[in-house]
């Protein structure tokens, strides 16, 4: 009964919890839509407003004085007082006021009413109302008319127009109905100004605000300081992923059964003092699960699962990264049990330094500890993290009681290899020449991942041939389209680089085959693919965990082969043996620096992430070193040079049929290395002599 009520209870609090979610997630959507809205909208606003204001700029223009030439108040007040303003028009902010001065006809027509009604002020207001209709009536013809007369009337106005600032409008509208009143001749013109125009003052007066508005919001967005941030959204237990759905990690599974079992029932190992890891670091190479693994585990635990890449904590802004570690742990604990995924983590947790310019790294790293260390013992908050780069790590983050347990989920083996083409074939039909288990042997060192790709290549292929199923070819151009690249057979080559591909892959085929360690020839081909002109592709051996020094001198002495072959055919050397040589140097560099294989310096290592540390050795090894490399690359082409001086006949043979093919498999190329070549020229002398 008990067991049934706290099952009961772990139902109903993990439904409380996805009802949270959801709401949590419909919450973060509405803001992001408010979010966007708002920005729409004030680039709506900009948008128009340059519209509005492009169609009426003249409108604009004038009623905001902006063409009209500036003269002062005192200069205003001034021509008021000597009766030379014919008329004052209001712009659209009343802060400013264009006036238009009388032309000297008008002048002279006003002094001579004024004479004519001498000191009678009545009889020149009268006269003046008179001469002003007159005025007005004439101009409105001539408008009517359309006359030219009217256009130059107003040009001429245009260039009388001055604009001048006022002190205050009521100061101002006072000014000039007293002046009004004494008997000036001046119109007082308070226009109305259009919407268009209205608009634009407005939109140009608060245009600053939404701006401002605007980038403040999206500042906010980047600083992550709502809870409507992307990056900390939850995917929950309704992930589908489930252990089932990874081959080939038998034994990463296994340590990370437990993990979901304390998940699903902590009680159980609180009962017996266990205490399960609150850390638990996944690392190996790029593509072999760890994040499929961290998602498997939620899927089968059926808890919150709370993702970030380490990237995502580092930003331009100071205290940022803190913050988002802050708000991602209190996400977790406010929905425990759950797991906190960070992929990536050598972007965030990398060993500190002194260094200014990694301020924020720090603080988000010395973060992520102090959040790591805070966990209370009823919180059931697992982390789990991913990297390629473990030996990047602070130490302080892989110490017992953070990162507890650290797995590596390295390349898959051969059966591993065979399980995971099964898993990512159940959806794939296959032709019955298909061997997955041959597949498998030939693809050693290959991740999870690059065999899903090859097999969905493989896939398009047959797609594209209107196959019914998939076949083993489809398959093995798929193996070479991603390992070495698109066959180009389309490419034009010249006679010489067709001879000089041929005979440089067949320097490599044949120093292969000769060599003890050698790798078996699978297909050797002239066509150019990807980068390269041409190509030899070996058999791939078992599955080996460590290389004898033999091993690795024998790889440098067939990569060599090809600038062998050059420089004995030729009698000259080109850059298409540039990648042998940066192979064959790397692994003269690691037997001497990693390996410690070598024959001056001794069993030492000198693979340092800090050069400083070199001169723990002295200050002649880098010249020892580097003279050590040249010394074995060397010693690898003449050898290589010597095995195919000791074979020129097989060479021409094979590179001859080279360029009759231009490609020949393992069988074709087994048979011209061990075809009797003196019987086959005593076969041609003869038919010579026929």
């Amino acid at each position: 009964m008990k067991e049934k009520e706290i099952e009961k209870n772990n139902k109903k609090k993990k439904n409380i919890k996805k009802g949270k979610s959801k709401k949590g997630k419909k919450n973060s959507l509405k803001k992001d839509i408010l979010v966007a809205v708002l920005i729409v909208v004030g680039l709506l606003v900009i948008v128009l407003g340059a519209i509005l204001g492009f169609k009426n700029k003249d409108k604009i223009s004038k009623a905001l004085g902006l063409d009209k030439k500036e003269y002062t108040y005192t200069d205003f007040v001034k021509d008021l007082e000597d009766d030379k303003i014919m008329k004052v028009e209001s712009t659209i902010d009343q802060k400013t006021m264009n006036i238009i001065l009388k032309n000297d006809k008008q002048i002279e027509e006003e002094k001579a009413l004024k004479k004519e009604a001498g000191d009678n002020k009545e009889e020149y207001k009268k006269k003046i109302s008179e001469y002003n209709s007159k005025k007005a009536e004439k101009e409105e013809e001539l408008k009517k008319n359309n006359s030219k007369e009217y256009f130059e009337l107003k040009k001429d106005e245009k260039e009388r127009t001055k604009k001048t600032y006022i002190p205050t409008l009521e100061s101002f509208a006072k000014l000039i109905s007293d002046k009004i009143a004494e008997g000036k001749n001046v119109i007082y013109d308070v226009k109305g100004v259009s919407g268009a125009v209205k608009f634009v003052s407005t939109l140009f007066n608060l245009l600053p605000t939404i701006v401002i508005v605007v980038l403040g919001i999206m500042l906010i967005k980047m600083q992550g300081l709502g809870n409507n941030s992307k990056v900390y959204d939850e995917e929950t237990s309704d992930t589908k992923v489930k252990f089932s759905d990874i081959a080939g990690l038998d034994e990463e599974k296994g340590q990370l059964e437990e993990v979901v079992e304390f998940l699903k029932d902590p009680a159980k190992f609180e009962k017996m003092g266990a205490k399960i890891p609150r850390g638990i670091l996944l690392y190996g190479q790029p593509g072999t699960g760890k994040t499929l693994i961290a998602k498997a585990i939620a899927g089968e635990a059926g808890v919150p699962f709370l993702s970030m890449s380490g990237s995502e904590f580092i930003e331009m802004f100071a205290g940022l990264g803190a913050q988002r570690v802050r708000k991602l742990f209190e996400k977790a604990r406010r929905y425990s049990p759950s797991i906190i995924f960070i992929d990536e983590i050598d972007a965030v947790g990398t060993t500190r330094s002194n260094n200014p310019n990694e301020g924020e790294s720090n603080q988000t790293l010395n973060q992520l500890l102090v959040e790591m260390d805070g966990f209370n013992t009823g919180e059931n908050v697992i982390v789990l993290a991913a990297t390629n780069r473990p030996e990047m790590l602070d130490k302080a983050l892989l110490r017992p009681g953070r990162f507890d347990r650290q797995i590596i989920v390295s390349t898959p083996d051969a059966k591993a290899r065979e399980e995971i083409l099964k898993l990512h074939g159940k959806n794939k039909k296959f032709a019955e020449d298909v061997d997955l288990k041959d597949i498998a042997k030939n693809t050693s060192g290959f991740t999870g991942a690059e065999l899903s790709n090859i097999l969905n290549e493989a896939a398009i292929l047959a797609t594209k041939e209107n196959k019914k199923a998939i076949t083993m070819e489809n398959i093995e151009e798929a193996l070479r389209k991603v390992t070495i690249g698109l066959e180009k057979q389309n490419k034009m080559i010249s006679k010489r680089e067709r001879k000089i591909t041929a005979y440089h892959e067949s320097g490599h085929a044949i120093v292969s085959y000769m060599l003890e360690t050698g790798e078996e020839v699978k297909e050797v081909t002239i066509i150019p693919r990807g980068m390269a002109g041409g190509y030899t592709m070996y058999k791939q051996k078992e599955d080996q965990s460590y290389l004898s020094k033999k091993q690795l001198e024998e790889s440098m002495i067939s990569l060599m082969g090809g600038r062998a072959a050059e420089a004995i055919i030729m009698g000259d050397i080109t850059s298409g043996a540039s990648n042998d040589i940066e192979k064959a140097t790397n692994i003269a560099k690691n037997m001497i620096t990693h390996y410690g294989m070598s024959e001056t310096l001794g069993p030492i290592s000198l693979s340092v992430q800090d050069n400083s540390d070199l001169n723990l050795f002295g200050q002649d090894i880098t010249k020892q070193v580097g003279k050590e490399i040249m010394e074995r690359v060397e010693i690898s082409y003449q050898r290589a040079k010597k095995i195919l001086e000791n074979n020129i006949d097989r060479l021409h043979y094979v590179a001859n049929l080279l360029l009759e093919k231009e490609k020949i498999n393992e069988f074709e190329f087994k048979q011209a290395m061990e075809v009797d070549l003196e019987k086959i020229k005593k076969e041609s002398e003869n038919d010579d002599n026929n």
